[in-house]
């Protein structure tokens, strides 16, 4: 079995037509969230190619955490090892 310690996040990612330069606002033209965190990302990599995972890290008790884990959880990863915590599940803003 592999044991993964790190991150599980939920992304919100935004498409922009173009970054923003530094203190300047860029309208998006969509929105969506998707489970994510290095951490998470790599056991899930590692359960859909067939090999026997546990996840461990922590998420928030809040509306993320279920997001954030829906995938590792689908995937058959071991979860019994995260934690929920009083802090937020982690997010990430991507702009694409």
């Amino acid at each position: 079995m592999i044991t993964v310690i790190g991150s599980i996040n939920l992304d919100l990612i935004a498409k922009v037509e173009r970054l923003p330069a530094p203190g300047e606002t860029v309208a998006g033209s969509r929105f969506d969230t998707a489970p994510g965190g290095k951490g998470a990302n790599q056991a899930l990599a590692a359960a859909r190619a067939g090999v026997p995972v546990r996840m461990v890290g922590s998420v928030g008790k809040d509306a993320f955490a279920g997001q954030a884990l829906a995938l590792l959880r689908e995937g058959g990863v071991d979860l019994t090892r995260v934690r929920e915590s009083h802090a937020s599940t982690g997010t990430a803003l991507i702009m694409v």
